[in-house]
């Protein structure tokens, strides 16, 4: 079974090239399954002075224990590329965590 992923959208409506962004990118973390059960994903558009949107996305990792991993902020005027951002620390904190598992054992 695959990991699983809720998307929400705050600020704008999601587009469908950006929904196809976060499955292209969820499938770099399979790998991973099983450390991860699920992911929470929101995608926040906020309004700068220049009235240009800067959109804040922010990736939740849920473990089979149904612990919460919250990855840190990452923030773009493309939303593409801010999730493609959250999924690369994601990536690489799960590297960490399977790093030290391989060595304890």
């Amino acid at each position: 079974m695959g990991i699983g992923m809720q998307i929400v959208y705050l600020g704008f409506s999601g587009t469908g090239p950006l929904e196809a962004e976060a499955a292209a990118q969820l499938l770099r973390l399979q790998r991973f399954g099983g450390l991860l059960s699920n992911c929470h994903l929101a995608i926040e558009a906020l309004r700068l002075r220049s009235g240009k949107p800067l959109y804040d996305v922010r990736l939740d990792l849920v473990t089979p224990t149904h612990e919460l991993k919250p990855i840190g902020h990452c923030a773009s005027e493309n939303p593409e590329e801010a999730v493609r951002c959250a999924f690369d620390a994601a990536e690489k904190e799960l590297e960490t965590v399977a790093s030290a598992r391989t060595r304890r054992n």
